[in-house]
């Protein structure tokens, strides 16, 4: 598939550090696995994948943390 940004690279199975922000407050996900342009980096997330993340961050987000970086653990 063409990436959907600069449409001249493929995805490419890959690990990605996904950045989430609320209000002042900033989560760092590492190790996140994704689907990933070899050209611009831009990067695509299955849904159980994004579920996991979002839930991680919420929950993150709602324990008053202003800056957090963490690893995504393999299910």
């Amino acid at each position: 598939m063409n990436c959907v940004i600069c449409k001249h690279g493929t995805y490419k199975a890959g690990k990605v550090t996904v950045k989430l922000e609320r209000n002042d407050a900033i989560v760092l996900i590492k190790d996140v696995d994704a689907e990933v342009c070899d050209t611009c980096a831009n990067y695509l997330l299955d849904q159980e994948t994004t579920r996991k993340v979002l839930a991680l961050a919420d929950e993150r987000f709602k324990s008053g943390t202003e800056l957090e970086v963490i690893r995504l653990k393999a299910a």
